[in-house]
């Protein structure tokens, strides 16, 4: 097990050892992937800009597809207690982590998809219409949704041009997120 230094990508790493999905953890091992070490070019719609990519933290093999995963914990809110209340949850990322992800796509070639992996440290144990995929490690409950980069990268709406911040609206995130286990399937 690699060294994790937040609890969700240690939560998360256990996770997928419990269930036996085949996974490497990503540590700084990815950048010998990068020509002569030297910063890429990404390609943005409208410039190319010279950056560093970003990391991401798990190669996950599944069934159709093998998943470049980008960990974003996130707190749910204490009043979080219905479906309804859904809307809130956070589904940021930078733009960054957005550009770095689809340069990593193009990297690794087919047969690999970037994906945002949500994982959601509850207070408590979330009512079960809340998640689908749930899951408790050492005392902190946590839940799971994940967006391939694709498809967050077609729908994702400037939060803060300051930050660089994106996310998904509420309705695209209900509709493009899903548990792990059926987007590995």
């Amino acid at each position: 097990m690699a060294q994790r230094r937040h609890h969700y990508e240690r939560a998360f790493e256990n996770y997928l050892r419990a269930r036996r999905i085949p996974y490497i953890a990503v540590d700084e091992a990815k950048k010998t992937l990068l020509p002569d070490r030297a910063p890429l070019r990404i390609e943005n719609d409208s410039k190319t800009e010279q950056l560093t990519l970003k990391s991401f933290d798990f190669v996950i093999y599944g069934g159709r597809a093998n998943f470049l995963i980008d960990v974003k914990g996130r707190r749910v809110p204490r009043n979080l207690t219905s479906p309804l209340a859904r809307g809130r949850l956070e589904s940021w990322v930078t733009q960054d982590d957005v550009d770095s992800m689809r340069q990593w796509e193009r990297l690794f070639g087919r047969g690999f998809e970037g994906a945002f992996l949500f994982i959601y440290w509850c207070e408590g144990q979330p009512p079960d219409a809340l998640f689908q995929e749930m899951f408790e490690d050492r005392g902190r409950w946590y839940a799971i949704r994940v967006v391939r980069a694709n498809a967050y990268f077609e729908h994702m709406r400037v939060r803060s041009p300051r930050w660089r911040t994106v996310h998904l609206a509420a309705t695209d995130f209900e509709r493009l997120s899903q548990p792990l286990l059926e987007a590995a399937r």
